[in-house]
């Protein structure tokens, strides 16, 4: 089993360091840009976050916006999973790996942008049982450390079999892989009720204060995540002539029209409550969509997001554009917009200004920030491109083991496995 197990990794590292020029190309800049962004965190360790737009007022900025949005991508996953082995629908089954590779690669950047607005990286031993103390079950945090490990583990473990089983020619383990698969649809929703959470249980910041944040959380996942998988999808068919049936798009940008429909319902009943209300824990709200005093504040991003997110919810909502592909990705890159901004700094923010003393303290993202937030970026893109390139030759069958060789040699040629499916 050990020596089997020797085999599929070697065999999938040898088979991830050769490519094409573009390729190669690719992952280079990748590199580039995570060693940029190790070169500004290496600066921040050193100096610590004054170099960054945080202050006292505004203690939460880019990277914690970042982490909140990827939560939700990592979650989106289930949007996959659930038609795929809950409902058994073919179509969606045969792409549910790359949900499942995606949620890896963005837990891994949810991982990253936490490290990073750690003041204290040194103390991060705390967060994890025997060695520290992470007072679970008090903590929130606690919870949030837990329910994210534990689901990059399954998402790991799931894939890990598939590739394994398929790379030696084998069925999976249906014991042993599905109830993980169904184990990890509940530990998705979890990661970002718990992420809600944090935000909802700080009884001193109204803005966040609402037992309706989890479910936006959750239907504001349910939007972006599923609008990355779509553009990866027919970049991935055209790429390597994967056969990702039309049905199965259709029937994720039907689902993500419902979850716009939900998010933008949530958004209305949120802001109603706000301003007929009309307390004074309603300046939160007007500094979004308003601002407060001389400044506008975030205005122009409160409304960019809700207008991008109106424009995109017709365009999935109507059949006929939402069956071409044009206004189906303009639809993607609105909805991906509006969510980004939604999830980061419209939540993030206003939550925070005005302070708990009134005060304004206008927070805007240094160049700083964006390094170490492209160096993670870079990351989570590099080890998507890793375990992708590994993924579609494996489930293809052009990299297989044969027999007792010295490791895996393709089993066919790119044109002859033309068209396969891509479910290991």
């Amino acid at each position: 089993m050990f020596k089997h197990f020797v085999q599929f990794v070697t065999g999938a590292a040898s088979h991830a360091l050769k490519g094409s020029r573009t390729y190669y190309t690719w992952v280079a800049f990748l590199l580039c840009l995570i060693t940029y962004g190790a070169w500004g965190y290496a600066h921040q360790f050193q100096e610590g976050l004054i170099l960054t737009g945080m202050r006292d007022q505004v203690m939460w900025g880019f990277y914690i916006g970042n982490f909140t949005f990827m939560v939700g991508v990592a979650a989106a996953a289930v949007v996959l999973v659930i038609p795929a082995y809950v409902y058994h629908w073919g179509p969606i089954y045969e792409i549910a790996i790359i949900g499942e590779l995606l949620a890896i690669s963005a837990i891994v950047m949810c991982l990253g942008f936490v490290a990073v607005d750690v003041g204290r990286p040194d103390r991060a031993f705390h967060l994890f049982p025997i060695i520290g103390s992470p007072n679970f079950p008090r903590s929130l945090l606690s919870w949030d450390v837990m329910v994210l490990n534990m689901y990059l583990i399954l998402n790991v473990a799931i894939v890990s079999h598939l590739l394994y089983s398929a790379f030696f020619g084998r069925k999976p383990n249906n014991n042993f892989v599905v109830p993980l698969v169904l184990l990890s649809i509940p530990a998705a929703v979890s990661i970002h009720t718990v992420t809600a959470f944090l935000y909802s249980g700080l009884a001193g910041r109204p803005y966040w204060n609402a037992s309706i944040l989890a479910p936006r959380f959750l239907a504001s996942a349910f939007c972006s995540g599923p609008a990355i998988i779509l553009i990866l999808l027919q970049i991935l068919r055209k790429a390597f002539g994967l056969q990702i049936k039309n049905e199965a798009i259709w029937k994720i940008a039907e689902l993500m029209a419902y979850a716009i429909a939900m998010n933008l319902f949530f958004l209305v009943a949120e802001v109603f409550k706000e301003f007929y209300s009309d307390t004074h824990h309603l300046i939160h709200t007007q500094y979004l969509y308003f601002g407060v005093g001389e400044g506008r504040g975030l205005a122009i991003y409160g409304w960019t997001s809700v207008v991008a997110t109106v424009i995109a919810l017709v365009l999935f909502l109507v059949p006929a554009t939402r069956k071409n592909f044009f206004t189906l990705n303009v639809g993607c890159v609105l909805l991906y917009i509006g969510v980004y901004i939604e999830k980061g700094i419209g939540l993030v923010i206003p939550g925070l200004t005005p302070d708990t003393l009134g005060e304004i303290y206008a927070y805007t993202p240094t160049a700083h920030e964006v390094q170490v937030a492209a160096g993670i970026f870079g990351l989570g893109f590099l080890a998507f491109t890793i375990m992708i390139k590994i993924a579609i030759p494996v489930a293809l069958g052009q990299l297989v083991y044969k027999g007792d060789g010295p490791g895996p040699v393709a089993s066919a040629d790119h044109d002859d496995a033309h068209g396969a499916h891509v479910g290991a």
